[in-house]
């Protein structure tokens, strides 16, 4: 059935990045799946959901995924051997291990068996013939209790690649050679130019063949994604792409308004759960626990004023000396009985920002 798919990331690995690009490891914290897990259920994972599977990992994700959560099982799972060929150079290269590297669809029930507490599905559905079927097929892999985070393109942010797309498609105009060519030529302010010099895509050519050439493509409204996610037994948890609000129906309010005015809209990053508990929050019989990825980026070493990248679609606050003092404190998980009321107060933006995590 993907055929078509598995020729065309054979042809193009994707994404491209140098084998020597490295991750801070604090870059990596919207990925860690104890912090994930007891924020979405007020409890650490058991032993039998810390399993992590990359639905369609390209040639990269798993080196970042691996540094976010030592010694937790990772399946990569992609239909590209040249894909899985890159990822595992890129690994070894860097010193990851403990990961499994699989070639198979994900509709495939055979690929990938058993439940996870963490999936990660970065761009794969909206290039399925049937996006419904893979992600119900990402839903019965999910662990009770268990987060996918799912990218799909919107129409907001494809709208000139998708214009470009229809047009090279009416050219019949099917090789990268091609549109390099048409990149070289293209007028300064035209359309097309101004989508090619904002676009890093443009820059390499896997980003050509996967932005213009790619096979299959679908972008969604928000509605339509939202209906989509209906059809499963899954619940909306929180978006994360860029400018997005905590709250999933002020969202999703936000979204459609933006669609109403013929403004852009980012391509949709949203966390979902399968049966989520529910967060604890800072209740007197919860503990506070730093994100295990955060530990490099506040240590007593590291003096100078930190940013890390916002990863959850809003501005991350600066970790100063103070900042990282505080969080030192929450590397053993801490009885939030034992705080203050006013350190309880000064803990709560770094909970909402997932630095600090509380679960019972």
């Amino acid at each position: 059935m993907n055929d078509e798919l598995r020729r065309h990331y054979e042809r193009w690995v994707y994404p491209r990045y140098p084998l020597l690009a490295s991750v801070r490891p604090w870059d990596t914290y919207a990925l860690n799946l104890d912090t994930l897990h007891a924020r979405f259920n007020g409890a650490l994972p058991s032993s039998h959901a810390r399993r992590i599977l990359l639905a369609g990992c390209g040639s990269f994700s798993p080196y970042p995924t691996s540094l976010a959560n030592p010694g937790v099982p990772i399946t990569a799972l992609d239909l590209s051997a040249a894909n899985l060929r890159r990822a595992r150079l890129h690994c070894l290269l860097h010193g990851r291990f403990g990961i499994a590297f699989e070639r198979g669809d994900i509709q495939d029930s055979a690929a990938a068996s058993g439940e996870y507490g963490f999936i990660d599905s970065f761009g794969v559905i909206h290039h399925l013939p049937n996006p419904l079927e893979g992600l119900r097929a990402l839903e019965r892999r999910l662990a009770p209790g268990g987060i996918l985070r799912l990218m799909v393109y919107s129409r907001g942010a494809r709208r000139e690649a998708e214009s470009i797309r229809t047009a090279l498609r009416l050219l019949k105009i099917r090789d990268v050679a091609t549109v390099k060519r048409l990149i070289r030529r293209a007028p300064a302010g035209s359309r097309f130019r101004r989508y090619v010099d904002a676009s890093g895509e443009a820059a390499f050519d896997a980003g050509i063949a996967d932005a213009f050439l790619h096979p299959r493509t679908r972008a969604y409204r928000t509605d339509e994604l939202m209906a989509l996610v209906a059809e499963t037994g899954l619940t909306p948890l929180m978006f994360a792409h860029d400018g997005a609000l905590p709250s999933v129906p002020e969202e999703v309010a936000r979204l459609r308004r933006l669609e109403r005015e013929g403004e852009e809209t980012p391509n949709f990053i949203l966390y979902l759960g399968r049966q989520p508990i529910g967060e604890c929050g800072l209740s007197a019989d919860a503990r506070l626990m730093l994100n295990p990825a955060l530990r490099a980026a506040v240590s007593p070493l590291r003096l100078a004023q930190l940013v890390i990248p916002p990863r959850l679609g809003r501005p991350n606050s600066p970790l100063c000396f103070a900042e990282k003092r505080f969080l030192r404190r929450f590397i053993s998980p801490t009885p939030v009985a034992s705080l203050a009321p006013e350190e309880r107060e000064r803990a709560r933006p770094f909970l909402d920002a997932l630095f600090l995590v509380a679960f019972r």
